[in-house]
């Protein structure tokens, strides 16, 4: 049984930091390094799409310092990214959640990573930002709203969320066992897989770890 899509919620940045005595907020530069590294590993395991929980709603009330240096790092990620699509154009990347809210800057650069390549198909990256699940519902009801849609179900919802696949394996690094908002209408028949380890420490092997024992499992999607 294969595994298409991924879905990480990024979590214990700031524990690594923390782990290596370092300032908290620079825990999210060795994040984003790790991110980088990803990408090559789903290609190896055969992985056609993930979405990383990068930024959630919450995460709007950091400190400023925190929120700026989150920025810059984000910054540095994208200007990065556009450039190795010259060399490398494999990785299509999309932003979900509610972009608008921060700054123009940030949503040229999101919105310029994903122009230049859109017409990448090798692998297929979300990043949820400024995301919230319960703010996509809403969100989807909104645009429902707005169309005037009648006989309104479950297709109805979801075509009007912003992200419209489901992953099959969702996991979760930095040790806590909840799921913090992230998916609640696409996860329902998704394998969980929490890891004490944070995320900078998470690698290779996890990941392959994590797809050898999802494809010994028997899904019965609520059978």
């Amino acid at each position: 049984m294969a595994v298409n899509h991924v879905a990480i919620i990024l979590d214990g940045n700031r524990r690594y930091a923390k782990k290596h005595n370092l300032p908290l907020y620079r825990g999210h530069e060795f994040g984003a390094k790790n991110v980088e590294k990803l990408f090559g590993w789903a290609e190896e395991l055969s992985i056609k799409e993930l979405t990383l929980y990068s930024f959630s709603m919450q995460n709007f009330n950091r400190t400023k310092e925190e929120f700026n240096y989150l920025m810059k790092v984000f910054e540095i990620f994208c200007k990065k990214a556009v450039a190795k699509l010259k060399k490398n154009p494999k990785v299509q990347f999309h932003f979900i959640g509610r972009l608008n809210l921060f700054t123009r800057k940030i949503q040229i650069l999101a919105r310029e990573l994903e122009r230049k390549s859109r017409n990448n198909k090798l692998l297929k990256v979300n990043f949820a930002f400024g995301y919230g699940g319960r703010e996509e519902i809403v969100d989807a009801v909104k645009k429902i709203v707005k169309k005037g849609l009648k006989n309104i179900d479950e297709k109805v919802i979801s075509d009007n969320l912003y992200l419209k696949s489901e992953p099959e394996v969702i996991i979760r690094t930095g040790g806590d066992q909840r799921t913090s908002n992230f998916l609640p209408w696409q996860s329902i028949y998704s394998e969980w897989f929490f890891l004490d380890k944070t995320w900078p420490e998470f690698n290779k092997a996890d990941l392959k770890r994590i797809v050898d024992d999802f494809t010994r499992r028997e899904r019965r999607f609520g059978v």
